[in-house]
């Protein structure tokens, strides 16, 4: 029933997908307005906040999911195909992957400036085709994991009760992440942060142990055991520095002045980034995809046989 649930759930994503930019303000709005009433200026209150967010929902849906099981495994599957449908996304960042490779192939670059600041935010009239080409690529890598290979992965360890935890604490690292005037985390924030990390530990290296099976895996590795703790979230350097050696790219570097090479360290090996390789990247997302659900699919079979 899993198999079937994430095979139902990737199909209406590529159908008709959900605005997951529209889903992460109504939560993040959520997560604002339990800021504003319990936010003292002390990490216990973020505690508080983050089991309202994300421990009850969390609970909750682990009950009912077990519950549903037992006594009406259709309900069951409809919980988790919902669940996956709202949680996952690959068209969600696809999309803007393409517009901007269709942009490079043709020459517009200013199309392909606007459509990156339209992804990931920041400033972009500076960009060469080669930043812009690193920068997607990095920015395809943290989205294929972000929205598709994490969720699903706590979808097959714990259900739909899995996937909606690793968007729900995402999300709370992300509104009440954030630091002091003088740099210092702030402790509302802390807690989401930290149990972001510890959740996020396994799904990341889950995602970087599969673009390198699917990769240069030798490239991968080295990357990996080499670069990632460089970066500076260390599950998104493991992504995105296993990503990189699969690729056979450098990413990272300095972007602008702003932006440089010593908050940006350099993550990869071989060539550097040309729009040329944009279909690569798209290649390696989809393989890595079709990996997982090869394997899952294996395990279903073996499943169902015994």
């Amino acid at each position: 029933m899993t198999w079937l649930a994430i095979v139902i759930a990737l199909l209406l994503d590529q159908l008709r997908p959900v605005p997951q930019a529209r889903a992460t303000s109504a939560l993040a709005a959520c997560g604002r307005w339990l800021e504003r009433r319990l936010d003292a200026g002390e990490t216990r209150q973020g505690v508080i906040a983050w089991m309202l967010l994300v421990a009850m929902p969390g609970l909750l849906t682990l009950f009912v999911q077990a519950a549903l099981a037992y006594w009406w495994p259709p309900l069951f599957l409809l919980l988790a195909i919902a669940t996956l449908w709202l949680t996952m996304g690959f068209r969600q960042f696809s999309h803007h992957f393409t517009t901007i490779e269709t942009a490079l192939q043709a020459g517009d670059l200013p199309r392909a400036r606007a459509a990156l600041v339209r992804w990931r935010g920041g400033e972009g009239e500076a960009l060469t085709p080669d930043t812009l080409t690193r920068l997607s690529i990095e920015q395809a890598l943290r989205d294929s994991h972000h929205q598709v290979f994490a969720p699903l992965f706590g979808f097959v360890l714990l259900g739909p009760a899995g996937a909606l935890i690793y968007r729900l604490s995402m999300v709370g690292a992300e509104t009440w992440g954030g630091t002091l005037p003088n740099g210092e985390p702030r402790p509302f924030g802390l807690f989401a942060r930290r149990a972001y990390a510890l959740i996020d530990w396994l799904p990341a290296r889950l995602t970087a142990a599969t673009f390198a099976v699917v990769g240069d895996f030798e490239d991968a590795v080295y990357c990996w055991r080499t670069q990632a703790t460089n970066w500076p979230e260390a599950n998104e350097g493991i992504v995105l520095a296993a990503g990189a050696g699969a690729l056979g790219v450098r990413l990272g570097g300095g972007v602008t002045e702003e932006l440089t090479a010593g908050s940006r360290p350099e993550l990869g090996l071989g060539d550097d980034a040309e729009p040329a390789l944009l279909r690569s990247a798209v290649g390696l997302l989809w393989r890595a995809l079709l990996t997982v659900m090869l394997v899952l699919t294996l395990l279903a079979l073996a499943g169902w046989v015994g």
